[in-house]
């Protein structure tokens, strides 16, 4: 596919994602409100946040999946389903995703071959050239094509059916891969091949990831930057590195020191954060965080905190912004 905009121009920006799902007798789960975020072509953004903050419902709405109540998304300098941008036929050629449940996202009746050759079919390919194409994706992914072409899902183990996924998904050539818990339900070794497999993948055809997962070891391995969600909003996001060694947001420092250690001697007894997040439907006012966060203090649930930024490096938190209100606010001018 072409570089329309060049290096510089990211390969995709969302801005203002929201999703509302209506809930029966009134109201709506706020599932995905108001994220912003851009991905640079060549990188890797995972995504990361407890269960239920939106992470897979965002991953669907990048590719219209699910229909977006509000917000804009531009792929490669051109607006999703603008009249003069890019069409969502075409957005889905470029962009493809790979799911969580390898098992559940193949088809039972259909051998590996035909489910990757099923895109390019699509696509108005003839059988032949299909097939051809099938073959090509699965040994790209370390499948032999004369012998896992022909197998169902059933006859295939659970890190194969996620190869499978995978050649599927590139058998497209697409330039972006949507990444949702690809390897959460893998076994450790498996999940170590696959990861090897991702990155060989993204160095061979220049991909871009978005790499959504609960594994923060995981993430910090695979992303150049950090996302990070709580109940439908972004709380930081950021060079991983620097978020994972400088987290500015309570609710990053909070999950990362959920992490379980492997040192004997630094063994986690007691849960950083309690509670479950309030409910999606009934969000808190101003900071969602404020509600479980130590250092919440009246203007947290006043007023909204902005995402500012330092090098790239956006945390949306009174206390990081001089000026706030915030008692702590005076410590980071």
């Amino acid at each position: 596919m072409p570089d329309r905009g060049g290096p510089a121009q990211p390969m995709l920006i969302a801005a203002g994602l929201r999703k509302h799902f209506p809930i029966p007798g009134g109201g709506a789960v706020r599932a995905v409100d108001g994220v912003s975020f851009s991905v640079a072509k060549g990188e890797t953004l995972g995504v990361v946040g407890e269960s239920g903050c939106g992470k897979s419902t965002l991953a669907r709405l990048l590719l219209h999946l699910v229909r977006p109540d509000a917000g804009e998304l531009v792929f490669d300098g051109e607006a999703v389903g603008a009249p003069r941008g890019i069409t969502l036929k075409e957005l889905r050629r470029q962009a493809q995703m790979v799911f969580q449940d390898s098992a559940s996202s193949l088809n039972p009746r259909m051998p590996a071959r035909d489910s990757v050759a099923f895109g390019p079919r699509v696509l108005g390919r003839g059988p032949a050239q299909a097939a051809a194409e099938a073959d090509e994706a699965l040994r790209r992914v370390g499948l032999d094509p004369m012998q896992f072409g022909p197998r169902y899902p059933h006859e295939l183990s659970g890190g194969q059916k996620q190869r499978v996924n995978i050649a599927r998904a590139l058998a497209l050539q697409p330039r972006l891969v949507i990444l949702d818990e690809a390897v959460s339900a893998l076994d450790k070794s498996v999940e170590a091949q696959v990861l090897s497999l991702l990155a060989r993948l993204k160095r061979e055809l220049g991909l871009t990831y978005v790499f959504i997962s609960h594994d923060l070891a995981v993430v910090r391995h695979v992303s150049d930057r950090v996302l990070v969600m709580y109940l439908g909003s972004v709380a930081e996001s950021g060079p991983a590195d620097d978020v994972f060694a400088r987290p500015l947001h309570p609710y990053t420092r909070v999950l990362l020191a959920s992490r379980l250690s492997m040192d004997p001697d630094r063994r986690v007894e007691q849960a950083p954060i309690v509670g479950d997040p309030p409910s999606p439907a009934n969000p808190p006012s101003g900071c969602r965080f404020r509600t479980r966060c130590p250092h919440a203090e009246p203007v947290c649930a006043d007023r909204v905190p902005s995402p500012g930024s330092w090098d790239g490096h956006q945390a949306a938190c009174h206390m990081v912004h001089p000026g706030s209100g915030h008692s702590a606010a005076a410590l980071a001018a």
